[in-house]
């Protein structure tokens, strides 16, 4: 901000004009926004005017600092005054702000920064561990770009890969009784609530032999690594996404298994209460939906497709709910019984389904022509080979084996093979193609907001891919 002269020559004398003038950044470029007009201003206004900047430090002590306008040599000996040459201006370690300050905040409101001083700062260290706590898990890719050293008066090096471990290795005693602090806090500034749990499994896998650690162990790889050892990572939010705990399993540990173990941990920390839990079809079981059902809980749980067949005659009905624009549901009550079942068809789904069925109908088609082929040719005549080759195929298309009648048949032409369409199986995977079942002992709420209930289940899925926990490379 500076003030600038306008002169004007009016009746042979000359006039000053001044104006307050800030300069600001445009799409085209920097550009100067007058402010004010002053008009001609005498020495004394002139004075005032030449010291109006008042600033404040952090101690809330006021300075003056003043302006002068663009060809007025300022004061040499002037303390106030700091003489910048353009052309050896330089930009070093620009950084972000705004959004590690905001950072900051939410972590000073859920009070995490008193939580850690009183469990990890019990003994002096170079930088404190409250401090390192702070900057955890965006050290690698965010910290090094922003101004968080600053505002938390870091020196800069000072943060390295050895400290953060053991500042990890420092909190996990205070696991269980962080967690109950972030769900007091968060509970009180946002008004969550926590009696809809939505529960989902992941796994991360070691690059390495891992030998030291007995949790890791090959299982089911949803990575896509059965070469690679791996743990099990379990995760509770609540319907907004929150995270409300977690455990970790060894890496063989079915799916279905750590249901009654997640149970015993939520009510050690958090104590008996009446919660439903949201789970995918892949950790259901009956012994599992007893287990919550003994303790007073109630359940919204995706079913096996196989659970589908007794409500061929519901797919077949016009009584659809349309809930969105390419998905349907209806619920179907089961008369004596105390759970709700509720069918869903989404019509996106169905269409990428019944590709997936033509294209394994298309490929076991053509390994039946094939053998039928090299059949009525004579090149295959063992009637025992033809029988393991056809159990080959049958075994090779899973997904559409159940859809065929096949038959070795004898001919006045010798040994074929020979194959039909069965209509009505092919019938009932077109009415289940695109269409899933919700399973529930909640007797309040409509269709819609029971699978409404149920979709929030992908925000915890949404939580995991936050974490960028995968895979480990660290001992």
């Amino acid at each position: 901000m500076f003030l600038r002269p306008n002169r004007r020559t009016k009746d042979g004398k000359d006039h000053s004009y001044w104006s307050l003038v800030e300069t600001v950044r445009r799409p085209d470029g920097p550009r100067q926004r007058t402010l004010c007009y002053l008009g001609e201003l005498n020495s004394s206004a002139q004075a005032r005017w030449l010291k109006t900047i008042e600033v404040f430090n952090e101690q809330g002590e006021a300075q003056q600092l003043k302006l002068f306008p663009s060809q007025v040599e300022p004061p040499p000996d002037d303390p106030q005054v700091a003489r910048v040459l353009l052309n050896k201006v330089r930009l070093e370690r620009t950084r972000q702000f705004g959004s590690c300050w905001l950072g900051l905040q939410l972590w000073k409101r859920l009070q995490l920064d008193r939580f850690f001083e009183g469990a990890v700062d019990e003994h002096a260290a170079d930088v404190p561990w409250s401090r390192v706590a702070a900057v955890l898990a965006i050290e690698e890719r965010w910290y090094p770009s922003t101004a968080l050293d600053d505002l938390l008066g870091i020196a800069e090096g000072k943060l390295n890969d050895t400290r953060l471990y053991r500042c990890l290795d420092r909190i996990l005693p205070h696991k269980t009784k962080l967690e109950r602090h972030l769900k007091q806090r968060y509970g009180e500034l946002f008004g969550a609530e926590f009696d809809v749990m939505l529960y989902d499994l992941t796994s991360t896998y070691v690059e390495g032999a891992a030998e030291k650690n007995p949790m890791m162990r090959r299982g089911y790889s949803r990575d896509h690594r059965p070469d690679c050892e791996q743990m099990v990572i379990a995760l509770i939010v609540n319907s907004e996404g929150f995270p409300f705990s977690y455990e970790t399993f060894d890496g063989n540990r079915a799916d279905v298994s750590t249901m009654e173990t997640i149970l015993r941990m939520v009510e050690r920390k958090y104590g008996k209460a009446r919660r439903i839990w949201v789970l995918d079809r892949g950790i259901v079981s009956e012994e599992n939906l007893r287990a919550i059902r003994k303790r007073g809980g109630q359940y919204l749980v995706g079913t096996p497709r196989s659970q589908m067949k007794p409500f061929e005659r519901e797919l077949l009905k016009d009584d659809w709910l349309q809930v969105r624009p390419d998905v349907e549901v209806k619920k179907v009550a089961i008369p004596q019984g105390e759970e709700i079942y509720i069918l869903c068809r989404t019509a996106g789904r169905k269409e990428k389904e019944k590709a997936i069925r033509n294209r394994f109908s298309s490929r076991m088609e053509d390994a039946l022509k094939r053998l039928a082929k090299a059949i009525e040719t004579d090149r295959l005549k063992d009637r025992n080979k033809m029988e393991r080759r056809l159990g080959r195929i049958q075994a090779s298309h899973p997904q559409v084996s159940d859809l065929y009648d096949l038959a070795l048949r004898d001919t006045p032409h010798g040994l074929r093979l020979q194959w039909s369409i069965k209509e009505d199986r092919k019938l009932w995977h077109g009415l289940w193609e695109g269409a899933y079942m919700l399973r529930t002992n909640l007797q309040a709420g409509s269709a819609e907001e029971l699978w409404s209930r149920y979709m929030q289940l992908t925000e915890a899925e949404v939580s995991f891919r936050a974490l960028s926990i995968r895979p480990l490379f660290h001992h």
